[in-house]
């Protein structure tokens, strides 16, 4: 059984953020225990933290871009 602390870590974002759709569905439906639902809790936090790893990553690697692209234009511009 992998660890539900890091099995996250492989998803994707696309992956991530269709499971923790799932999690909040699931939890607003009702219907589970409180030991279910403090489980889907903890999940959906580690699901919204890797979503937002990703898009983190993704802004920092526009940035990147952004600035790589600057420099490349020089003092004034094009």
């Amino acid at each position: 059984m992998t660890d539900p602390a890091t099995d996250t870590d492989e998803l994707s974002y696309e992956a991530a953020r269709e499971e923790l759709v799932e999690v909040v569905r699931r939890l607003e439906t009702g219907g589970t225990t409180l030991e279910e639902s403090l489980a889907l809790w903890e999940r959906g936090e580690r699901l919204a933290t890797r979503c937002q790893d990703w898009l983190d990553g993704a802004r920092t690697r526009l940035d990147a871009v952004l600035h790589a692209d600057d420099t490349e234009e020089g003092p004034g511009g094009s």
